[in-house]
């Protein structure tokens, strides 16, 4: 065909993606509209409230962007969070991949800036993904527009909005299913579709590696439904699909092998997770009641996640009553149809998955977990660390699927209905119009997403970025705050800059034995830590001097955290600034409410002078003669 053909049919073929992908990001947009609209400063909340989650990534978009900014790639382990021991950033939700294509956003318009465009993203490029997905398996432009919007602005990603970015960028995984797809029904060659499915795997885990390991589980799910439902055909597929994982493999190992390594095998490695997968599940009743996010919810949602000991954050099985009951239907009706048996089997068997292995209340009873086919899931290798509840993501994608797939066949079949049946398909047609209508509507409008509330993101104190200039400390130096902020001040530095190093943090870093635990929670301490972390958040309080800990127990503290220097957001008259000017001495920097200490010297010297009563002893931030 020659050249000018090909581009004239592309760009037929291209018209319509780009008028629908525009409208899907207008969508995008009218969700973010919030964040948008502060410029940089506002950043996702429910009810208000931000969750750590959201610090995490600004700090992670931040790490990147300075790394970036000086020629570097960031590195996979750093002592910069949870100083001094350092994280393994590989164990951490840590956004590589669009942290570095961020970055110049970044640089010039700060973290939240970068994490609006991630979100807006989100929404439009994973509906855009399931839109060709869906157009690459016959589906019209109509039916396949309606599936992808459904993907893209679905239940689970508007929930995950709040609190996850990176559950929320589902740009990849349409893509990866599809690349499988292709592989075993043999629609593409091996030496192609490998290692576009390699690269693509690889951007999913430099974004988000727990949900490469999801789509994985979803991959298995859908071949075992074309093995049973077409198994002669997969037996033929056999070698091309596994020539073409090896490709896969292959240039899996060979963009994100090294970050594997590091993960597992490098510095600041860990095992396991620091929070039991076990109790991460969906419930049965999930499924049905709306969460705020969705224009049609109920006043006692919050009340009931919190009295089924849930958490807002991972509530992401909502479907709504019409679709949980329209998508096993249309199953059923047009079984016949591969492409509805699939994704709709996928649909359900994924959202059983989704349930865990625990027990599980249903109406007046409950659900032992030997009949939940996680429990026996988690007993393979990997699987035990995931989050089963985060399958429904995947889940609400084969859910869009099937019903995208199933209205163009019921359409097609009363299209092709021959003779007597065509009469009667052209007398009933309003009414198969008009029910279907009315099943899709009723199917939609539980789902319809609110725009994603947000809140200021969290300022520094005043005079805590002035007080950390004037301690004059090295860049990179670590600097230790008590009472520990976690989160905050991870955000605080991500959207000022400041480079230290931050002892603490929220993130999660290996304990003893190499155990993954969350950085700062007394798991991760010493005895004296523990004690000097607990005595300054009550003296910050208002606690009495005299309960606080005794000196040598902030020295043990002290010569543990190895800090260069000490700030602390209290005010000078405080309880807690009183004790620390008795042993560290007159803070070197003070503005507002922020005090702070340079350490220069080995903190447990210059402790160990003021425990001891020693006048003449040098103090923090003295000079000493070489």
């Amino acid at each position: 065909m020659p050249w000018h053909r090909i581009a004239q049919r592309t760009a037929r073929l291209s018209r319509p993606l780009i008028l629908i992908a525009g409208c899907y990001l207008i969508l995008a947009v009218v969700l973010t509209w919030h964040l948008w609209a502060g410029a940089g400063a506002r950043v996702p909340a429910q009810d208000g409230r931000v969750t750590g989650d959201i610090y995490l990534s600004s700090w992670f978009m931040r790490y990147a962007a300075t790394a970036v900014a000086h020629g570097k790639l960031p590195a996979l382990a750093s002592a910069a969070l949870n100083a001094p021991q350092g994280v393994n950033v590989m164990w951490n939700t840590s956004l590589l991949l669009p942290a570095v294509v961020l970055a110049p956003v970044t640089l010039i318009a700060g973290p939240a800036a970068s994490l609006t465009v991630l979100l807006t993203l989100g929404f439009a490029g994973s509906a855009a993904a399931m839109l060709v997905v869906l157009r690459r398996w016959g589906a019209d432009w109509w039916a396949a527009a309606a599936g992808g919007a459904l993907f893209g602005f679905s239940p689970a990603l508007r929930q995950a909005a709040v609190y996850h970015y990176h559950l929320q960028f589902a740009v990849l995984v349409p893509l990866m299913l599809d690349a499988v797809l292709v592989l075993v029904t043999r629609r593409g060659r091996p030496v192609r579709t490998g290692p576009w499915l390699g690269v693509l795997a690889a951007g999913q885990l430099l974004t988000a590696e727990e949900v490469l390991a999801e789509t994985a589980v979803a991959a298995i799910v859908m071949l075992a439904i074309l093995a049973a439902s077409r198994p002669s055909a997969v037996r033929g597929a056999i070698g091309p699909l596994a020539a073409g994982g090896a490709a896969a493999a292959a240039v899996l190992l060979a963009f994100g092998g090294y970050a594997l390594w590091a993960q597992f095998r490098g510095p600041l490695a860990a095992t396991t997770i620091p929070w039991p997968a076990s109790r991460y599940g969906n419930q049965p009743a999930d499924f049905v009641t709306a969460p705020a996010a969705m224009v049609l919810h109920g006043p006692a949602y919050l009340q009931f996640v919190y009295g089924t000991g849930q958490r807002p954050s991972e509530y992401l099985g909502y479907v709504g009553w019409p679709m949980l009951i329209l998508v096993p239907a249309v199953t059923v009706i047009c079984r016949r149809d591969l492409r509805v048996r699939l994704a709709g089997l996928m649909f359900i068997v994924l959202e059983l998955l989704s349930i865990g292995g625990r027990t599980a209340p249903l109406g007046g009873i409950s659900v032992t977990p030997a009949v939940l086919p996680w429990h026996w899931a988690q007993q393979l290798p990997m699987l035990s660390q995931m989050l089963p509840n985060r399958l429904s993501i995947i889940a609400d994608g084969g859910a869009a699927a099937a019903l995208a797939f199933a209205a163009q066949s019921l359409l097609a079949r009363r299209r092709l209905a021959p003779g007597v049946l065509a009469t009667r398909s052209r007398r009933r047609g309003w009414w198969v119009t008009g029910a279907a209508a009315a099943a899709g509507l009723a199917a939609v409008l539980p789902v319809l997403p609110l725009p994603v509330g947000t809140a200021a993101a969290s300022a520094p104190p005043g005079g805590w970025t002035e007080v950390i200039a004037a301690l004059r400390l090295r860049p990179g130096a670590p600097l230790l705050q008590l009472p520990m902020a976690g989160a905050a001040a991870m955000g605080w530095q991500a959207a000022t800059g400041v480079r230290v190093s931050l002892d603490g943090g929220y993130c999660i870093a290996p304990g003893i034995g190499g155990k993954a635990v969350q950085c700062a929670q007394s798991v991760a301490l010493t005895a004296d830590q523990q004690s000097v972390v607990l005595g300054s958040a009550l003296l910050a309080a208002g606690m009495p001097e005299r309960g606080a800990p005794p000196g040598r127990k902030l020295l043990a503290a002290l010569a543990a955290w190895h800090p260069a220097g000490l700030i602390s957001i209290t005010g000078q008259h405080s309880p807690l600034a009183r004790y620390l000017v008795r042993h560290l001495g007159p803070p070197t920097a003070r503005s507002g409410q922020v005090l702070g200490w340079r350490l220069s010297g080995p903190p447990a010297v210059t402790a160990r002078a003021r425990i001891r009563g020693r006048p003449h002893a040098r103090r923090p931030g003295a000079r000493t003669r070489a």
